[in-house]
């Protein structure tokens, strides 16, 4: 079936043909999107478009822990912080605090940042050491 928006069919052609690792960023940048819109839903006392957003975010969360890779040692603490921000987002939505989601939203940017690393480190390691030719 044909998709009528194109910026849409654009969107799934990105997720189609995207990396694990760009998959991965792609799923951070969502979740900070969705924290930032669950931010400016509770400013604006907007409760289903708070709920829909942070839970958004959950699944995002809840999709990063179901793909973590366990072969690697960091996997396990990644997993135990994955799962304190899935709570932590729980908890936002409950109280309705923005305090709690800019703490979850500088975790999810500092694992974005550190993930975007990982990928240009990667890139120039498969490009030759470090990047020379």
């Amino acid at each position: 079936m044909a998709t009528s928006n194109p910026y849409q069919a654009y969107q799934q052609n990105n997720v189609n043909t995207a990396s694990p690792g760009q998959l991965t960023l792609m799923l951070y940048e969502g979740c900070i999107k969705f924290i930032k819109l669950g931010k400016l839903a509770i400013q604006q006392n907007d409760i289903q478009a708070k709920n829909t957003n942070l839970l958004k975010a959950q699944k995002i969360v809840q999709e990063l822990m179901v793909t973590l890779d366990k072969k690697y040692p960091v996997s396990e603490n990644l997993l135990v912080m994955y799962d304190y921000l899935n709570n932590r987002l729980i908890e936002a939505n409950i109280k309705n605090d923005i305090g709690i989601l800019d703490e979850v939203e500088g975790y999810v940017v500092e694992f974005r940042d550190t993930w975007k690393q990982v990928i240009q480190l990667s890139r120039q390691q498969s490009h030759g050491q470090g990047g020379k030719a």
